[in-house]
């Protein structure tokens, strides 16, 4: 055979026995079973919820708390308040009394703002406190009370030493969506008004209102407050009262050198909201988070605290006001709640994200039950309770 002519017939063959090969493969692939994919989590909705439930009960931040307030009643500044060290000198006069006060002072910058907070000190870990005694009493209450009492929202009118139930509440939080609506004529024609977290009013009456009975805060918000001259956080009058729910132990500190400063100048102390609120609230929302992970990400509830950061994940101050509304108005409207990618974060500031210590998310689900089936609320139905009508202005 010629040499072109056997270079041919192997190029033949290489190509025939490709194909036969190709085809075998192909044959195998075609009769083969199907690859198993892993199915979609399917939940037993009963299961699942026993599971909420339990894990929404669980406090992450119960044995550091405990430490912290141990911390305080013995005298000593709380290991775990590092970013709450720095006090204002004329803080620690009345209640606290430091028995040794000789420390190096800083000042906080040069900023103009700052010209009038003068001095500050940074108060040593190994610093002795005498805590007052009244401060100490409520600090105990205030712990002794943290435990689960789904009875405490019957009982908030007298708890708060409201003469009886407040007709119609308007909760005004701070979202950009009031910008697009004049409220401001509806929200006043309420018999009590919820404002948070100091909020501005002026310049945007139109919007949000003037009026304001109540002012809720968290205790980060008393803590900036606490190292302005005279403790200044009552920006709706002096007489409007402020309540608040503890973020840290520390902030009894704050509390009570506030309070130790107001009187004098300010007709309305600031109040802690009861402890059991507290617990109603966190195990709330908490099951509203765990609940949400699990359907989003497919993953075991187990897995929610990974993704967050348990002990130091709480609600918004908008919804301890909303909880307090339900548990003392007999119609609750709610207004600037939510949020749009065409509205400003807050309507009088220019913040542009949210705080990653709140599932906002879980939270607008449970509003979202709070007015269309209450009945279904974990936790709020134990004591019998009956919500009140509840509607949102969005």
């Amino acid at each position: 055979m010629k040499r072109p002519l056997r270079r041919s017939f192997a190029a033949l063959l290489f190509v025939v026995l490709v194909g036969v090969a190709s085809f075998h493969t192909a044959l195998r692939r075609a009769v083969a079973p199907a690859p198993v994919r892993e199915p979609s989590p399917v939940f037993d909705p009963a299961r699942l919820n026993a599971t909420l439930l339990r894990l929404a009960a669980v406090d992450p931040s119960e044995a550091s708390l405990r430490r912290d307030v141990d911390d305080l009643l013995e005298g000593r500044l709380p290991a775990s308040s590092a970013r709450a060290r720095a006090w204002r000198r004329d803080r620690l006069v009345h209640p606290l009394h430091l028995r040794h006060h000789q420390f190096p002072l800083h000042r906080r910058g040069h900023h103009p703002d700052h010209d009038h907070d003068p001095l500050l000190h940074p108060l040593p870990r190994h610093e002795q406190l005498y805590i007052d005694p009244s401060l100490r009493r409520a600090l105990h209450s205030w712990y002794r009370l943290r435990r689960y009492d789904a009875a405490v929202l019957r009982n908030l009118p007298s708890l708060l030493s409201l003469p009886g139930r407040i007709s119609s509440c308007a909760v005004v939080g701070n979202s950009g969506i009031l910008l697009r609506a004049n409220h401001g004529p509806l929200i006043d024609s309420h018999a009590a008004v919820f404002r948070l977290n100091n909020a501005r009013i002026s310049g945007y009456a139109a919007h949000v209102g003037s009026k304001t009975n109540f002012s809720f805060i968290n205790s980060n918000i008393l803590h900036l407050c606490a190292r302005r001259p005279t403790c200044f956080c009552h920006p709706y009058g002096d007489g409007v009262p402020i309540l608040l729910y503890i973020c840290q132990a520390v902030h009894f500190l704050d509390v009570a050198a506030c309070n130790a400063s107001s009187p004098s100048r300010h007709g309305a102390p600031i109040s802690v909201t009861d402890a059991r609120l507290d617990v109603l609230c966190a195990r709330i929302v908490k099951y509203y988070s765990l609940r949400r992970f699990v359907i989003e990400t497919g993953r075991a509830a187990e897995e929610w605290d990974r993704v967050h950061d348990a002990a130091m994940f709480h609600y918004s101050s908008g919804m301890q006001a909303i909880m307090v509304a339900v548990g003392v108005c007999d119609r609750v409207s709610v207004f600037g709640f939510g949020k749009a990618t065409d509205a400003k974060h807050h309507y009088h500031s220019n913040q542009k994200t949210e705080l990653d210590l709140h599932d906002y998310e879980a939270e607008y689900a449970f509003y979202r039950d709070l007015a269309e089936r209450p009945q279904v609320v974990p936790f709020l139905n134990d004591a019998g309770f009956a919500v009140p009508s509840v509607m949102f202005y969005h």
